[in-house]
């Protein structure tokens, strides 16, 4: 099981207080993921707020936004979700600005129901099914922080924090080699391969000087 799936389920339960009362855990994902100054009770729409909260902990990309339809510009668009994966969901219609977000859990036999692990799911943090017909979209998570560009040669087969970097470049430039793993796969290799194509460097697949030299100037821009 992937960390945020593990800090998530670690809150299976957290639950509104009926009446004046606020559940002071529910306050606390607000605190902690910056949305104190606006939230001063539990009896409003949280899911945005956990999900961000989950994410901060696992040091994952974020909305920064309270509002469930934010997370459709986070991460990249998959359309082979993953337990794990971030799932966006519209409520009242398509067309409406209400939405909820939650983590992919898997889909029902029938492919009809999505399996849904999040906060302010009948009033807690739970794991209920909603209609695949209301998902706006599923997204992967990148690492959160600042982009780095990294010294070291790499190629088909290196694995490690540089690769992770190498991934989140490409990711940041639309080069999308997916999740990035640190794990320098096939996805990659193309990837970098097609940026290399795109800056005029000899195509070789291998991550050198040259491309070093180039994501700097990119970043520049």
């Amino acid at each position: 099981m992937n960390q945020l799936l593990q800090i998530a389920f670690a809150e299976l339960g957290i639950k509104e207080i009926p009446g004046v009362s606020h559940h002071e855990r529910i306050l606390e994902y607000a605190r902690s993921s910056g949305f104190g100054k606006q939230v001063d009770r539990d009896e409003i729409p949280w899911c945005s707020i956990f999900m961000n909260w989950c994410c901060q902990e696992a040091r994952l990309q974020r909305s920064h936004q309270m509002n469930a339809r934010s997370w459709l510009q986070v991460g990249l668009p998959v359309d082979d979700p993953v337990p794990g994966d971030v799932v966006i969901f519209w409520r009242e219609s398509p067309a409406s600005w209400k939405g909820h977000v939650g983590l992919f859990l898997g889909f029902s036999k029938n492919l009809q129901e999505v399996f849904t692990l999040g906060g302010n799911q009948d009033n807690s943090v739970s794991v209920r099914s909603y209609q695949h017909e209301q998902v706006l979209g599923f997204r992967r998570l990148g690492q959160d922080g600042v982009l780095v560009v990294p010294d070291e040669e790499l190629k088909e087969g290196s694995r490690g924090p540089a690769v992770m970097q190498l991934q989140r470049l490409l990711n940041f430039f639309g080069f999308y080699c997916g999740y990035e793993d640190g794990i320098f796969g096939r996805r990659t290799l193309e990837q970098l391969q097609k940026l290399q194509t795109q800056t005029g460097l000899q195509v070789t697949g291998h991550y050198t000087q040259a491309t070093q030299d180039i994501l700097k100037e990119m970043l520049l821009e």
